[in-house]
């Protein structure tokens, strides 16, 4: 599904669905107060944001796995598995599994670390530090009070910010935004920060890190290259506009909802458009992964890293849980 409009501003939609807002507000209070949390053997470092969709969790719960990496450490990432069929607790094998049995998400982390996904948290974390983890980190688990966690990094889009500032259904917030920087360690601003989000975030023992979109050094270059791109992600907006800021020059576009199962036909239709026009289609890697092996054939893929402004806040941060925690 797509975010509708009403998300980004104050009106008369977003006003009618207040108390079902201040219901959903209260439903995750309660589920916090309730659960109580399940302690590992092993650190947990949490990723999630404030803001339903399109955050950056993917992206930060990647560069998190592998500073650790680069730092010594095992860590294994936990995933629900969103739109994938299996439940888990299971691994993901990139060899074996394809989006429609572990979702995209999970696809993408394992290309740099090894990933578990199942929606019983507690179930997966032991099954992660039974196979040699010794730090999880958990994508998209900030709202999930199953585990108790060492470290919290929200990341926020620099670019959305907090939409109309809203609580679900009213506008695009997961929980008040008073709730969940009660919990945060640290905020991550990706991409410019159009809102000010560093300064109104940020707070005592609560840094904001600004970070942003890049492809690596290696990536194909784009500077002048006519394409024809889409993408199926919670902003498809934001791609059209990396590919732009690399040079490419878009000739076509069209815009899926996140996690869009993509068929034949819609792939052949623009097929046909991007060879009509004499330019390349692509795409983003999480779009990619959900093609058939045809159609990977015949579709780029932008890779992107996200690069901090200052890597050794990140380093600060992830010693001082580890450290905590052991």
């Amino acid at each position: 599904m797509r975010a509708p409009e009403f998300w980004q501003r104050r009106g008369w939609a977003a006003l009618l669905l207040v108390p079902a807002a201040c219901l959903w507000a209260l439903a995750g209070r309660l589920r916090r107060r309730w659960v109580k949390p399940y302690h590992v053997a092993v650190p947990v470092i949490c990723i999630g944001n404030l803001v339903a969709g399109g955050g950056g969790k993917t992206p930060l719960a990647i560069a998190v796995a592998r500073r650790l990496i680069a730092l010594g450490h095992k860590p294994h990432v936990l995933s629900r598995g969103y739109g994938g069929r299996l439940k888990g607790p299971q691994r993901v094998d990139l060899n074996r599994h394809g989006a429609r049995d572990v979702g995209d998400e999970p696809l993408l982390i394992a290309r740099h670390a090894p990933v578990w996904i199942g929606a019983d948290r507690r179930a997966t974390a032991r099954a992660a530090i039974a196979a040699g983890a010794n730090v999880l980190v958990m994508d998209d688990g900030f709202q999930n009070p199953s585990l108790a966690k060492d470290l919290c990094l929200v990341a926020v889009d620099g670019g959305y910010g907090l939409g109309n500032g809203r609580v679900m259904p009213a506008g695009p917030l997961r929980e008040p935004v008073a709730d969940g920087l009660a919990r945060a360690d640290a905020v991550v601003v990706i991409g410019q920060d159009l809102h000010g989000l560093a300064d109104h975030l940020a707070g005592p023992g609560r840094p904001a890190l600004a970070a942003v979109l890049q492809p690596p050094a290696d990536a194909k270059v784009l500077d002048g290259a006519p394409v024809w791109a889409f993408a199926g992600i919670a902003r498809p907006e934001k791609f059209f506009a990396t590919l732009e800021d690399q040079g490419a020059i878009v000739l076509g576009r069209r815009s899926f909802s996140d996690h869009h199962a993509f068929d034949p036909l819609e792939i052949m239709t623009m097929v046909e458009a991007a060879h009509a026009l004499g330019a390349e289609l692509i795409t983003t890697e999480k779009d990619w992964v959900r093609l058939d092996a045809d159609a990977r054939m015949m579709v780029d893929a932008l890779p992107v890293n996200l690069v901090f402004a200052r890597p050794e806040m990140l380093d600060t941060l992830l010693a001082d849980a580890l450290e905590t925690a052991s």
